[in-house]
């Protein structure tokens, strides 16, 4: 009998091993899925105005997305916006999205990160902030952005690539969808059974909206069991936010849709409240 709980234990131990060590191997698999999906143009989603751009990063990484300019066209340099989509999201499955969110007073770019869309290379925690730097350059080297007025949208993983970007860079206003904590935090949330000390991404969202000295507007489903509302709070806390925009019967994918108008016409009053004159 003890011979028999010694082998189920020891199988057990082999086999949580084997756990572990798969995490370890694959964890920016994991935490970084990368859907493929050709690429796109904006006049595919009814924007002609738009055109597909090509980005190369600093390490050779070809990133694909849209440009769309402000509509009606303007004679002088004016407000962009960068949007960083959420995992499991690519510029072609967000058309009618863009089409919709989108404020036509400024220019907007989104970009496919490595390893996703249309963009090639792998995704790592490193990789990404790599490419929301050259997507920065990419918008602020433009002659119709004036590269003072640049706001940044993230959602879900993307409040990480933005928040990110907004600690580093000159970037004017940040909104966040639906934003994580830390990365460790959300490993303990989905992946309880793995020690955090096995844990390389960082992610630390929470730290770095501590740093910020811009103007911040969070949206936060409160249904949502994938990134829980907790940990918006925790992030507009953090950020010292205009405000959480707290959507009822919402979980983490259908903030949009449970918002409607009411959170398009936010979103588009603090672009048109932070990106729209020249700062004094």
């Amino acid at each position: 009998m003890v011979a028999t709980i010694l082998r189920i234990v020891l199988a057990l131990a082999i086999a949580y091993a084997v756990v572990l060590l798969l995490a370890w191997v694959f964890q920016n698999r994991l935490a970084f899925p990368g859907p493929s999906s050709p690429q796109s143009s904006p006049a595919d989603a009814g924007i002609p105005e738009g055109e597909a751009v090509s980005i190369v990063t600093d390490d050779n990484v070809t990133l694909r997305g849209w440009y769309i300019p402000a509509n009606p066209p303007r004679d002088t340099a004016g407000a962009g916006v960068i949007w960083f989509y959420g995992n499991m999201e690519t510029v072609h499955d967000l058309q009618a999205s863009i089409r919709w969110l989108r404020d036509s007073t400024a220019a907007l770019l989104v970009v496919d990160y490595r390893g996703y869309g249309a963009s090639n290379g792998k995704a790592t925690e490193q990789g990404l902030y790599r490419d929301a730097e050259a997507v920065w350059a990419f918008m602020a080297g433009r002659p119709d952005i004036d590269a003072t007025r640049i706001g940044v949208y993230g959602r879900s993983l993307g409040s990480a690539v933005g928040l990110y970007l907004a600690t580093n860079r000159p970037v004017r206003a940040l909104a966040l969808d639906s934003p994580f904590s830390t990365g460790r935090d959300m490993a303990a949330e989905h992946y309880p059974f793995i020690p955090s000390p096995l844990l390389r991404l960082e992610l630390d969202n929470l730290g770095r909206a501590r740093q910020l000295t811009i103007p911040l507007l969070v949206f936060h489903g409160r249904e949502d069991i994938i990134v829980p509302y907790s940990m918006g709070e925790k992030i507009a806390e953090a950020g010292h936010a205009e405000e959480l925009v707290a959507i009822d019967g919402a979980g983490h994918n259908d903030t949009y849709l449970m918002g409607g108008n009411t959170y398009r016409e936010r979103l588009h009053a603090f672009w048109r409240a932070h990106l729209a004159v020249e700062r004094r």
